[in-house]
């Protein structure tokens, strides 16, 4: 802990060298235009892959970053998010290398996070015949990857936030993103959100 207090104080140092107001213009309050929804992984930090600033981005992270209509934890987040500070792009990202995907596409049980993980089974079973197409288990695991991304930003279209923000008319998107651990990379994906959008 000594260390994480000593990197705190350089930081701080390094932030009021850059402008000696930087901390009391965040204590004003935030106005991110983008809320993140990504996975725990500690190898995916938010802004650092979005090149975003402190108070530009409003974040919520769980393993392998689900979109669960029974989580209140993220239904609030996003609740915040849409209604009170009016971000104009939601964004699902996974990762390659996804521990919790790759669990899931194990028979293996790992305890309590089994619950949790059912979800992307859950994402394996929709999308069977396309994954067992694929004869490589590195391909099949990160084409996984991909289709959870897009199945998560399909259960945001599902949610009352999202609906109401679009009946309202309230300018938001949605975008599944998937970052490449190994290169640094983030690639969006082409999802059609046309059935959910009245």
């Amino acid at each position: 802990m000594k260390e994480i207090f000593k990197n705190n104080q350089a930081w701080v140092s390094q932030q009021l060298e850059k402008d000696p107001d930087y901390f009391r213009k965040l204590a004003r309050g935030q106005n991110p235009r983008y809320l993140f929804i990504g996975c725990s992984d500690s190898r995916v930090p938010a802004n650092e892959i979005t090149g975003t600033e402190a108070g530009e981005m409003f974040v919520h992270r769980n393993i392998a970053n689900l979109v669960v209509h029974t989580d209140m934890n993220l239904l609030s987040v996003l609740q915040y998010a849409v209604e009170v500070l009016k971000v104009q792009d939601v964004i699902v990202c996974g990762h390659k290398e996804c521990g919790g995907v790759a669990a899931a596409m194990t028979n293996q049980q790992f305890g309590l996070i089994d619950n949790w993980l059912r979800n992307i089974k859950d994402v394996i079973r929709l999308h069977a015949q396309e994954l067992n197409s694929i004869p490589d288990e590195q391909a099949r695991r990160d084409r996984l990857v991909e289709l959870n991304v897009i199945e998560q930003v399909k259960n945001l279209c599902q949610t009352s936030v999202v609906q109401n923000a679009w009946k309202s008319g309230q300018p938001l998107q949605l975008h599944g993103l998937v970052y490449h651990v190994g290169e640094g990379i983030l690639k969006e994906l082409e999802i059609d959100l046309s059935d959910y959008q009245g």
